[in-house]
């Protein structure tokens, strides 16, 4: 599982400076992000090999407010991998505190520029093996 921190940010609120709900769903996609890139496949360096990855679903269930000027921390842990698709779960917490904000997952697949489906242990061995590994673990 890996862990990405995010201050938050004043514009990320509401008038009562409470995080707005849908702010929760861009940290999943920067902790996402950020996980790629620590795998050595950051969406810059697949989609230079023409290999893109859309979301397919996404989904936030929201247990506890975050506030202006919390740090968060996202966890990120791959839960499901196949080849074509992925699905990762997240975790939000007070990075102080360690009380969970919110609970999630995201679902997703790689195509090319084209959009056609892309096995990934035939088109590029050396991510399917990254995926698969850290899918075992």
């Amino acid at each position: 599982m890996e862990v990405y921190r995010h201050k938050t940010q004043y514009y990320e609120t509401d008038q009562m400076g409470i995080i707005h709900h849908s702010n929760y769903i861009r940290w999943f996609e920067e902790a996402r992000t950020d996980f790629l890139e620590k795998l050595g496949m950051g969406y810059d360096k697949m989609e230079a090999e023409g290999i893109i990855s859309p979301v397919l679903s996404v989904s936030c269930e929201y247990r506890t407010m975050t506030h202006f000027g919390e740090t968060v921390a996202v966890a990120v842990a791959l839960t499901k991998y196949n080849g074509v698709r992925l699905e990762l779960e997240y975790t939000v917490t007070n990075a102080d505190s360690g009380e969970v904000r919110a609970v999630g997952t995201s679902e997703h697949c790689f195509l090319d520029r084209e959009g056609n489906i892309l096995f990934l242990k035939r088109i590029s061995p050396e991510y399917h093996k990254m995926l698969e590994a850290y899918a075992k673990r």
